[in-house]
């Protein structure tokens, strides 16, 4: 390089500011690459400019940005990382090539004749010593490039590599903010599909609480009222977590509703079973599968007619038995011949229905130990003159001061019927310890 007069140092100054500049902006990679390969010509005062990144994947670095350059010359070829020029640039070396028509590193001669470059500067980009690319600058002259080029480019070939990890980061950054506000979406729309209340249906008091162990989930509980005095209730588990187990879910709801709504009167619930079985074994991919307990409460028979598919068993609390609802078959989505079976209860006054996921019992705390079903009977034995309202927030409580801090895998969902439901709140013991520790109103 000849000599430089003050006002062209100051200007390569400026010009190293700028790319400087670029580590610390927004903008999005491709940008930050062009403008950098239009700088690094200007700075260098050279006649083009490629920028390849590294395929760590490929084996290769692909031409991600050009200036002065044909489409065709950009476009001419592969480069394999362990081309003698990259390697030995990936080494420390800045790579001066006098002549590309007659050097035998040159993998590309002839393309170099046509688009008139004659001699070549190679560098490495790295960060945080990794190689993430090279930096190229070319010259119609032989010989163009000396120590001061080869140093400036180094210093160059520093600034882009931190302006393109920046940039990478940046764009990293904008997609995680898109999943984010689709996580956020999906969840807002899951807990749209979850019932905010149960509906009245006379005779019976009706609760139930959603807590999803992720942003979304994929526990599911609905109810469908057949008359004033009859009542579906559902309770499931898609077997996964995150958008594929809500997205499940929100099919599974739509098509129970459909065969369940006004379908009783028509169908056996067996039948209605049967076909959600079927669209489950087409909709669930390997290793999916749904577990589902459906039950009808008739308050004018007292009687509740159940089918359990490979759920946790819905439980009937009567003074001081415990009635498990095992009856049914496989879970949903494994075998699409597979035979179900119900099974009808009397009920009596004052009984409790109470129905949960997996997620409420299988629960542990910091020593790697389950809550477990014998502490929710424990917990649920407290609540037997409770309102349901009660019972499901006293056996959540109890079941978190159990795991603690804990975090959780699985979602919980608890529903409790409760038959004569006009309970006394009076003499719910639950509320009357929850007054005297303050944590509701008297």
């Amino acid at each position: 390089m000849t000599e430089k007069t003050p006002g062209e140092l100051l200007d390569r100054r400026d010009q190293l500011f700028d790319i400087s500049t670029m580590v610390a902006g927004n903008l999005q990679l491709q940008e930050v690459l062009d403008r950098l390969a239009e700088a690094a010509v200007k700075v260098t005062n050279t006649r083009a400019c490629s920028i390849r990144l590294l395929d760590d994947e490929a084996g290769d670095l692909k031409m991600r940005s050009t200036y002065g350059l044909s489409e065709e010359y950009r476009n001419k070829g592969p480069v394999s990382k362990d081309d003698p020029v990259i390697s030995a640039a990936f080494e420390g070396e800045a790579v001066i090539i006098d002549d590309m028509r007659c050097d035998s590193r040159v993998k590309y001669p002839e393309a170099a004749e046509k688009e008139n470059l004659i001699s070549q500067l190679t560098v490495a980009m790295k960060f945080r010593d990794k190689p993430i690319g090279v930096l190229r600058l070319y010259s119609p002259e032989p010989a163009r490039f000396d120590s001061e080029a080869h140093s400036v480019a180094r210093i160059v070939a520093s600034q882009c590599a931190v302006a393109i990890t920046n940039a990478r980061l940046y764009s990293q950054a904008l997609e995680g903010a898109r999943m984010a506000e689709q996580m956020r979406l999906a969840a807002e729309i899951q807990r749209r599909m979850i019932p905010r209340e149960a509906p009245c249906c006379s005779g019976l008091d009706v609760a139930a609480i959603y807590e999803p162990c992720f942003q979304i989930g994929g526990d599911l509980y609905d109810f469908v009222r057949l008359d004033d005095q009859v009542i579906a209730i559902a309770i499931a588990d898609v077997i996964g977590k995150g958008v594929p187990a809500a997205m499940m879910m929100s099919m599974f709801r739509g098509a129970l509703r459909a065969y369940s709504d006004g379908g009783y009167g028509r169908h056996t619930m067996i039948e209605i079973i049967t076909k959600i079985n079927s669209m489950a074994c087409r909709e669930c991919r390997d290793g999916e599968f749904i577990t589902l307990f459906l039950a009808i409460v008739n308050v004018r028979d007292k009687t509740i007619t159940y089918c359990n598919c490979g759920h946790e068993p819905g439980l009937i609390l009567r003074q001081n038995r415990v009635i498990e609802l095992n009856k049914g078959g496989l879970v949903l989505g494994i075998m699409e011949d597979a035979e179900y079976a119900t099974e009808t209860l009397a009920l009596e006054g004052g009984d409790c229905l109470l129905m949960y996921t997996d997620g409420l019992i299988d629960a542990m705390n910091f020593d790697n130990e389950t809550w477990g079903k014998d502490r929710m009977l424990a917990a649920a034995s407290q609540c037997v003159l409770c309102p349901a309202g009660e019972m499901v927030r006293t056996i959540l409580g109890f079941r978190r001061r159990f795991v603690g801090l804990a975090p959780q895998i699985d979602d919980t969902s608890i529903v409790a019927v409760k038959l004569d439901g006009a309970v006394d709140a009076g003499d719910c013991k639950c509320r009357k310890h929850a007054e005297k520790r303050g944590e509701i109103g008297v």
